[in-house]
């Protein structure tokens, strides 16, 4: 049975060499390696190479060159240019410049322009092959599989990059207002620095989105950005969920947790509404900022993060500060590189090119066919406040689809703005002082309230359950149930 030789896949090589003599002896070191090293193309000088490497006609794995060979285009210059072409070529040189096995200055050279190893041509009583021809094979051998990892992390980066640009194109800011090219180039900027940031700006104005865009721009992009939202955690579970605990801590920890910084480590944690954080955690978060140290529950060992934090609020800071409620160190550490997302309203122009936006993409979701919105529409659209900004947007664009419309006109903004051709009577609204004047309703039992004086008022002016439930922008079968927890069926 033929042996099984060390490498199953042909390595491919480029020989540079200006001496016949030293052709033949290259050539019959290899030669007991023939089923899997091939010298593809041998040239005689550095220009020959760098035409031959650059025309794609071959795909080589490996060059061995000569150090000193004709044409002037030769040493540390020649391997640079080599490796401009394709940095995952791995190159082995041979010369009789290594004789001093002590000339550490001119190894270093060599190897710090790119060179994996080299090795000498002499002594010259060998004739056949190449001095130390053991040493010249595993030098291939190792040569050739670092190529290939090369190669391997080099499409894995470029899988990741594609990824990358997909979720960027996915994560992209819409919009043509010079608010909207400003908040850009502050993203590009901020981009470009590693320290930490506080977005600023309305509910539903895409303070998220502008994180999603500084991370996957930034040097950290290959690595995790962890969204949190700071409000949405109750006060009890904040630090075990920031910073996780070891197990046996307290009772009930019968295992490990991670931290949320833990999982975040070397990349970025976006902090939404950070001013909601107790102040016993922003005490603990200024720890992290200023060392990178986390205190975990349960850990004795000090435990240490990397991490870029990216915060947004949508209250005034400076204000939450003079109440304390909010650390003026903290905020100082956080509003390193400030950034003010524009209100929708703001946003000249915007308007439109959002809606469009969504309506493309949202009818695609939908299986709808997407509707044709009239000048009067737009006009209508750009009246309007947007108290919930570009969210608000998103919403009233998805209960147009609801619509079912294949032509959208003003009338039909109006509907779904909840003030059509509709006229509200004194008995639509709710007079609050005649609710419970001693003891107010709790905020659940108000929007119950609420909802059913809106629903029975929508439900008088349509014609049927169908329409009413488009004009509140619900399926029909969300409009029943609703409108039997409501009591109104």
């Amino acid at each position: 049975m033929k042996e099984k030789l060390m490498f199953e896949e042909i390595i491919n090589i480029l020989l540079i060499e200006d001496e016949e003599f030293d052709i033949r002896r290259v050539m019959n070191t290899i030669a007991p390696f023939k089923d899997t090293v091939h010298i593809d193309n041998y040239v005689s000088n550095g220009q020959d190479a760098l035409d031959l490497l650059s025309s794609k006609s071959y795909h080589y794995d490996i060059v061995i060159m000569d150090f000193q060979i004709a044409g002037g285009l030769m040493g540390e210059v020649l391997i640079e240019k080599i490796k401009g072409i394709d940095p995952t070529i791995q190159i082995i040189v041979i010369t009789k410049m290594t004789v001093n096995i002590s000339d550490y200055n001119f190894a270093h050279r060599l190897l710090a322009s790119g060179a994996f190893w080299y090795c000498t041509k002499y002594p010259v009583d060998i004739d056949e092959f190449i001095y130390q021809p053991t040493d010249f094979m595993l030098s291939i051998f190792n040569a050739s599989e670092k190529c290939r990892l090369e190669r391997e992390r080099a499409r894995s980066n470029q899988k990741l990059k594609r990824n990358i640009e997909d979720i960027l194109l996915q994560k992209r800011i819409v919009g043509n207002s010079e608010q909207i090219e400003k908040l850009r180039d502050d993203i590009s900027r901020l981009a470009k620095n590693d320290v930490n940031v506080l977005i600023r700006g309305a509910s539903g104005t895409g303070k998220e989105l502008v994180a999603y865009n500084i991370h996957y721009r930034s040097n950290r992009k290959y690595e995790n950005i962890i969204i949190i939202n700071c409000g949405s955690i109750p006060n009890d579970l904040v630090e075990s969920e920031l910073f996780g605990y070891e197990k046996g801590a307290f009772t009930g920890a019968d295992r490990k947790k991670m931290g949320l910084f833990e999982l975040a480590n070397n990349g970025t944690i976006f902090l939404d509404e950070v001013t909601e954080l107790p102040l016993q955690t922003q005490v603990k978060l200024l720890r992290v900022i200023q060392s990178g140290e986390i205190e975990k529950i349960g850990r004795q060992d000090k435990l240490f993060v990397d991490i870029r934090i990216i915060a947004a609020t949508n209250k005034n800071v400076e204000e939450e500060v003079k109440a304390r409620r909010f650390r003026e160190d903290l905020y100082y550490r956080l509003n390193v590189l400030p950034v003010f997302v524009p209100e929708l309203k703001k946003r000249d122009g915007d308007i439109r090119i959002l809606a469009e936006h969504f309506l493309t993409h949202m009818s695609i979701d939908m299986v709808k066919q997407k509707p044709l919105l009239d000048e009067s529409a737009y006009d209508e659209l750009n009246k309007y406040s947007f108290p919930g900004n570009i969210r608000e947007l998103k919403n009233i664009v998805q209960r147009l689809l609801f619509l079912d419309e294949l032509h959208i006109s003003a009338a039909h903004i109006k509907s779904v703005l909840g003030y059509g051709n509709m006229s509200f009577n004194d008995e639509d609204f709710i007079d609050f002082d005649k609710i419970n004047k001693t003891e107010p309703l709790q905020l659940r039992e108000m929007e119950v309230l609420v909802r059913e004086k809106y629903f029975t008022y929508i439900r008088r002016k349509c014609n049927s359950d169908a329409e009413a439930a488009k004009v509140l922008g619900l399926a029909p079968p969300n409009y029943h149930r609703m409108t039997k927890e409501l009591g109104i069926k």
